[in-house]
């Protein structure tokens, strides 16, 4: 794992404080845990600190050791250690392009020079107009739908260069991007849609089976015309 230091002093705001909203969330983690036991809840506090700032600084890290009744040190351990925690600035639309193997077999090349050309050349870098910054991480846990990245808690899966120079434009200028696959895909079903499971009569169980595989053939039968598959099979039948 690579070194991970704080930020330059030049960029250190000179003090931290939770807003009241975010106090009591953070106030609600400490109360989990018994008497004693405060520093259980540094993650916690850590990560509402950087959903209100964005990032760690090493005033909120203070902070947050302060009320948590823990040394300096042990906080800058948790912050310097979990790559979650972003130790410098970061734009207001932090891109994650992912670059695992699946991802980068699948074009996340294209990503990396889109987000290169449109927000800075380099990663970890605020872009001029301060709304975005990019870095790249390890798998993001959507591997059938590579390449993918995620802004904030959203994902944009099955992109391509172009594809994401428009998801950086849309959101630059205000607009709110579907989340998703951005190929026209339905979750993480084949481009023509779903092509398992069709012959809904034979998954059927139950006391009123017989019943209701007749409903399912005829059900069947409709959706094998609509596909243009081959008529339905009985249940048991050896293909």
């Amino acid at each position: 794992m690579s070194v991970r230091r704080l930020a330059p002093d030049e960029v250190q705001p000179s003090s931290f404080s939770f807003s009241p909203a975010n106090k009591d969330r953070v106030d609600q983690w400490i109360a989990k845990y018994p008497d004693g036991r405060q520093a259980s809840a540094v993650i916690a506090a850590l990560w509402i600190g950087q959903e209100q700032e964005g990032w760690v600084s090493k005033a909120m890290i203070e902070h947050i050791a302060g009320l948590l009744r823990m040394p300096f040190i042990r906080v800058l351990e948790v912050a310097t250690f979990y790559t979650m925690f972003n130790l410098a600035p970061v734009g207001e639309f932090l891109v994650q392009v992912c670059t695992t193997t699946p991802c980068m077999l699948r074009g996340s090349d294209e990503v990396v020079a889109a987000c290169k050309k449109h927000i800075h050349p380099h990663p970890h870098t605020v872009s001029s107009d301060g709304k975005f910054s990019w870095m790249e991480v390890e798998c993001l846990g959507a591997c059938v739908n590579a390449p993918m990245l995620q802004i904030g808690s959203d994902f944009y899966e099955d992109l391509d260069g172009p594809k994401t120079e428009a998801l950086i434009e849309a959101l630059r200028r205000g607009e709110v991007p579907q989340p998703g696959p951005q190929n026209g895909r339905r979750s993480s079903e084949p481009l023509g849609g779903a092509t398992t499971l069709l012959d809904r009569a034979a998954i059927i169980r139950g006391p009123d089976a017989a019943h209701d595989r007749g409903q399912a053939i005829e059900g069947n039968a409709k959706i094998s015309g609509e596909v243009g598959t081959a008529a339905p099979i009985s249940p048991g039948t050896a293909r």
